[in-house]
């Protein structure tokens, strides 16, 4: 039997938005290797299902900009496992199109997927562990919410923004039920966005990293593992960075 210290989320369940591929599907591998059961929504349900396999979890499809879609989803998942603990907001679209040709369909489509979805989740699962008081909401950042990037468009950067605020807020709302609601600012993990760009950007980026390579999804799942556990249970409204150095402070 394995040691319940090394299972700090066992007996909790998680739900995760983008868990089809990429960091989504590493992030509910880290949580179900803790100990959690895993709800993974995605867009496409034949991506979610093929990671459910994996972990014995439970594929939804979703797609986060409907509310009425997120609320079913989510309401599936609590009459599936009996509560959701964890609530991590990850899906995105990471488009690096230039500032000077975005259409107001990308600029719309961008912030509809990646903040006014997070909010979604926050208010939906929110609401959910209020009730319950107790819960642990994370919200997928980026370093190009913290300073301008050049590997990403500017409308993702806004979104990314715009969702660490929104972490305060809902940290700041849940804080007295029980809740505690975090960001993690991920920067140049190896995923599917960094291996589409050519060999020329993906060198220059990664010379401009202190530590001198990319982060591994397996990192980030391991952070949020973090947030989502008792060890994480004095913190919130905080962003975490994971970022090899690139922004320090």
């Amino acid at each position: 039997m394995a040691n319940a210290t090394l299972l700090p989320l066992a007996g909790r369940v998680a739900f995760v938005t983008g868990a089809g591929q990429g960091l989504g599907a590493a992030i509910a591998r880290g949580l179900a290797q803790a100990g959690a059961r895993v709800a993974l929504a995605d867009v496409e349900p034949a991506n979610a299902q093929a990671v459910a396999a994996q972990i014995d979890g439970l594929a939804l499809r979703l797609d986060v900009r409907d509310e009425a879609a997120f609320r079913d989803a989510f309401d599936k998942a609590v009459a599936h496992f009996g509560a959701v603990d964890i609530m991590v907001n990850n899906a995105a679209r990471t488009p690096s199109t230039s500032l000077w040709d975005i259409t107001p369909e990308e600029w719309d489509d961008v912030l509809a997927v990646n903040l006014r979805g997070s909010f979604f989740g926050c208010r939906i699962a929110g609401r959910h562990m209020r009730e319950r008081g107790s819960g642990r909401i994370v919200n997928l950042g980026s370093l190009a919410g913290q300073q301008a990037s050049a590997a990403t468009g500017v409308h993702y950067g806004a979104s990314k923004a715009g969702l660490l605020a929104l972490t305060r807020s809902f940290a700041q709302e849940l804080a007295p039920h029980g809740v505690t609601v975090n960001a993690l600012a991920p920067a140049a993990i190896q995923s599917p966005p960094l291996e589409a760009m050519e060999p020329a950007p993906q060198q220059a980026l990664q010379a401009a990293i202190p530590v001198g390579r990319f982060g591994l999804p397996e990192e980030v799942a391991a952070a949020v593992v973090y947030l989502a556990s008792p060890a994480a249970a004095f913190m919130t409204g905080a962003t975490l960075d994971l970022n090899g150095g690139r922004f320090m402070r």
